[in-house]
């Protein structure tokens, strides 16, 4: 389990994780796919993650201590064999008037988490409308949503096996040192004591000193003894409670029964595959391959046009790179940095893909909106705005943590 505690303390250090939101946005129904993003990004950003917030609940804190050897000790804990939690979600994501229903991936629920050796993992949230399921095994995952009876199945990322095993724990000036660098970009809090599911533990709150789109800030909570988050949340930009959070309401530590992760999802769902990249050290070595970057060579490479203007909405372009998109041709450019960024995929369009503003049922009624005469679809949230139209035979994408406006005049620019 050390492995867990180790993901969790590399939330300080990125908070944000990229997510392979090329693979997810191909093969996803739009209704679905904040929904499936919501859960992927707290639990996978922390690996164990349970939950970023205030901290909160009566009972023993530990002794105030540096941020940097609160951290440290959290990563030098003796490892744990096994956890067992009652937790809750929240997903505050999308507004509950564009919401016909939902399951528990797109409203929140209450459920139960157990995690055990090698990396397995199952959660289970229930509701009235439905359940969910996310399990794993450490190498493959599966996700079931009841809202629309689907099966999300992807493969994890692996890290090297030989770099692994010369992993060694930080020293308190390693640690210090990361934490200085981070704070460069991010204003981060204290090691804030508290108590969190009966837990002495210490909350760090994380928020971006330069744009930060819309989100505002983060939080991660961890117990002070075993080095185990407890609680991870995300907050949008102005907001005092948490747009995203999963925390344990109560956690018991010791060996899981492997029958607790022997658990299936219905035989007659629709299954989606989910393509995840295969590994950091493999992936770096094929990008470096294969990489085809630039506007002129990705032009020649395209079977359309290419849109690329040099600024979208204010924001400078920064890279335009090839991407494959189920064996086809494709591209993706971005405009300006970070989080403050904007991302624009553009593919050849699918005839059977159906009408962009279609309704889903048990999920979202998604708007229409008008760009330059094409009729798109827009998804609203709290984090981001996505934007999805087809013209001439290409269908765009747009992406970015701004408000619709800006996203709609980002979509009318291309």
């Amino acid at each position: 389990m050390a492995e867990r505690r180790a993901a969790g303390v590399k939330l300080l250090s990125g908070f944000v994780r990229t997510v392979p939101i090329m693979s997810l946005l191909r093969t996803l129904p739009t209704g679905r796919l904040l929904a499936l993003l919501a859960s992927v990004v707290v639990i996978a950003a922390g690996g164990t993650a349970i939950a970023l917030g205030a901290v909160g609940g009566g009972g023993p804190v530990p002794p105030a201590k540096p941020l940097a050897g609160a951290v440290h000790d959290a990563i030098s804990a003796p490892a744990v064999n096994g956890i067992t939690a009652r937790i809750t979600f929240t997903n505050k994501l999308i507004d509950s008037a564009s919401l016909e229903g939902g399951g528990p991936l797109l409203k929140g629920a209450k459920g139960r988490l157990w995690l055990g050796d090698g990396g397995k993992l199952r959660l289970e949230l229930q509701t009235d409308n439905g359940d969910a399921q996310i399990v794993s095994d450490g190498t493959a995952a599966w996700v079931y949503d009841s809202g629309s009876h689907t099966v999300y199945r992807g493969k994890l990322p692996q890290e090297n096996p030989a770099a692994k095993a010369d992993e060694k724990p930080p020293t308190l000036a390693g640690v210090q040192k990361h934490l200085t660098e981070l704070a460069k970009t991010t204003d981060l809090s204290g090691a804030t004591p508290g108590n969190v599911a009966g837990r002495p533990a210490y909350t760090v709150r994380i928020s971006p000193k330069h744009d930060g789109g819309l989100l505002g800030a983060g939080a991660l909570s961890w117990d002070a003894a075993k080095g185990v988050p407890l609680r991870a949340a995300v907050y949008a930009q102005g907001s005092s409670t948490p747009v995203l959070e999963l925390k344990a309401d109560h956690i018991s530590y010791g060996k899981v029964p492997v029958s607790a992760f022997d658990v299936s999802p219905p035989s007659d769902a629709k299954v989606v595959n989910v393509d995840v990249p295969s590994g950091e050290a493999a992936g770096a070595k094929h990008a470096a391959e294969k990489a085809v970057t630039g506007v002129g060579p990705v032009s020649k490479a395209l079977p359309f046009k290419l849109s690329a203007p040099a600024t979208l909405v204010g924001l400078p372009r920064h890279q335009v790179r090839l991407v494959d998109w189920k064996g086809a041709k494709a591209a993706v450019v971005t405009y300006g940095q970070d989080l403050g960024g904007m991302v624009v995929i553009e593919q050849p369009a699918e005839p059977a893909a159906g009408t962009p503003a279609r309704r889903e049922r048990g999920g979202l009624r998604l708007p229409k909106v008008s760009i330059n005469g094409a009729t798109g679809e827009e998804l609203d949230t709290a984090l981001a705005t996505m934007i999805r139209f087809q013209r001439g035979g290409v269908a765009y994408t747009v992406l970015g943590s701004v408000p619709p406006a800006a996203a709609q005049a980002a979509a009318r620019g291309l």
